[in-house]
């Protein structure tokens, strides 16, 4: 229902709730031409015309209309400064950029955490890192588990009658472990990737993990079309079975073996050729290999463009399977540019001039990319600066498809932003806190707060556990360079920083 309550005011021809948008089939042919009739009758759907709705017809016609496909692609480890929509110069993503040419771009969006694990938990869950029950990676993959009183954004999905899926790394758990390791026991109809996040790290591994079995490779297969074919399979099923879906991506790109499709290697090894002599060389888990790179330049840029086309393929089939213009997608990363297996960040300028990078609560660490599409619900080219991040993606989500809100989450719808009308809540402050070391209860020491940063306005904390706290004006200053903590004209604003980080900052 969130989403009619956002365009109740819009022109028929952009209303959701439009009958040329509805499955006819699902619905009594009868209400969906009353419904036609009303909505022409009174030229934009009024708050009148929804309680005629109400009152005469099936409360399905109403839900169809907030019912979009949701696709959500997680890049891992992708800087601010790597997409070409973003300021990349020295490749293009083409059809990364269509969802910011004909979507929307977030300029001030931050991911859940400056690592994997963490970061992820706060997508699912909707807790911000300060509470969040994980706040940084562990050794042992089953403590990264989801706990089973938080709900989850999968869960919210399945009861609104959504098909839902996940494909590529999990990152919360091995992936045929436990239960509640598994994206099945976090609300996943179907799974399809790497067994682990150690594993992740290499693009050849020795199996992978479909519906919590564990399949078998042949050595030598690279498992990224496997996994991007199981992705396009579930939209087409889910089509195909007249049920909406909601497919999660997360991608393994572009971390951290630079490995890529040999044909694309080869490409871009011809570019940058002055490149060969170096190597870059990884790690995965035990037992697992990871070949080593030649020319590591050539490989970030051919990932790059591995998964542009990965995007376009995703693209193609939604206008394939007619439902485009039913389908919202959104794009991001888990946190900042990495510096692992031979990518080289500030060759590509990855943080986009950005202070800092992964593992680092400057802005470079943990501001991510984020894109939008819904076409014909969006303003194409739209941008926005609305301080957003990980943990607004559940509420969000949840207003999209009218359910409930779940009680544990700390974060803000943004989808007055989305939709360009309505007052938009804004946060009060944004908080991201980074663990390091294990998980309370675990075999492995207790985490510990290593850093924070914190957004409130134009202004930006940064504090290391030990040192003293450090402010900036991200209006006037986005490269974190001039620290304004000892400035006497700013310590009431410090001060209230200082407030904010002990209200939002809950032991572990």
């Amino acid at each position: 229902m969130g989403v009619i309550r956002s365009i109740l005011r819009q022109p028929i021809n952009s209303c959701p709730g439009h009958c040329s948008s509805l499955d006819l089939e699902s619905l009594p042919m009868e209400a969906c031409i009353n419904f036609r009739v009303i909505c022409e009758k009174e030229g934009v759907c009024s708050v009148d015309v929804w309680v005629k709705i109400f009152v005469l017809f099936v409360l399905g016609v109403v839900a169809a209309c907030a019912r979009p496909n949701i696709v959500y692609l997680l890049a891992d480890d992708l800087g601010y400064g790597d997409l070409s929509c973003y300021g990349q110069k020295k490749f293009k993503t083409p059809n990364i950029d269509r969802l910011a040419l004909e979507g929307m771009k977030f300029t001030n969006h931050y991911s859940g955490n400056t690592v994997c694990t963490p970061s992820r938990a706060v997508l699912m869950t909707g807790v911000h890192s300060g509470k969040c029950y994980i706040r940084g990676n562990v050794w042992d993959e089953k403590l990264a588990a989801i706990p089973e009183e938080l709900a989850t954004l999968p869960e919210v999905l399945k009861k609104a009658g959504y098909r839902t899926g996940a494909f590529g790394k999990w990152g919360l758990g091995v992936t045929n472990g436990s239960q509640l390791e598994r994206p099945s026991g976090q609300g996943f109809d179907e799974f399809v990737g790497w067994k682990s996040q150690v594993i992740a790290h290499t693009y050849y591994p020795t199996s992978y993990v479909r519906n919590g079995e564990e399949v078998m490779l042949e050595k030598g297969t690279f498992v990224n079309p496997i996994i991007n074919q199981a992705a396009l399979d579930f939209m087409r099923k889910s089509v195909e079975a007249k049920k909406p879906f909601f497919c999660y991506i997360p991608t393994a790109i572009p971390h951290a073996a630079m490995h890529a499709p040999k044909e694309l290697h080869e490409k871009w090894r011809k570019v940058f050729p002055e490149h060969d002599e170096k190597i870059g060389r990884y790690g995965a888990g035990p037992g697992e290999e990871t070949p080593d790179v030649v020319n590591p330049i050539a490989g970030f840029a051919a990932m790059m463009e591995h998964l542009d086309n990965h995007v376009g393929e995703i693209l193609a089939l939604l206008e394939e399977l007619g439902v485009d213009e039913n389908t919202v997608v959104m794009f991001a990363s888990d946190n900042g540019a990495h510096r692992e297996g031979g990518h080289d960040p500030k060759f590509w300028d990855s943080t986009g001039g950005l202070r800092g990078m992964k593992r680092d609560m400057h802005e470079g660490g943990i501001r991510t990319p984020m894109l939008v599409r819904w076409p014909g619900r969006i303003k194409k080219g739209a941008v926005t600066n609305h301080l957003s991040g990980f943990h607004d993606i559940l509420p969000t989500v949840s207003e999209l498809v009218g359910e409930k809100v779940p009680e544990q989450n700390t974060g803000i719808s943004f989808m007055p932003t989305l939709f360009g009308q309505g007052d938009q809540k804004k946060h009060e402050y944004l908080l991201v806190e980074f663990h390091q070391g294990g998980r309370r209860g675990g075999p492995v020491p207790k985490e510990r707060m290593h850093s924070q940063a914190l957004r409130f306005g134009p202004w930006k904390i940064f504090h290391r556990k030990g040192q003293e706290l450090e402010l900036f004006h991200l209006e006037d200053d986005p490269f974190e360079e001039r620290d304004l903590a000892k400035d006497p004209k700013f310590q009431e604003i410090l001060t209230q920083g200082k407030r904010y980080l002990e209200e939002g900052s809950q032991p572990l």
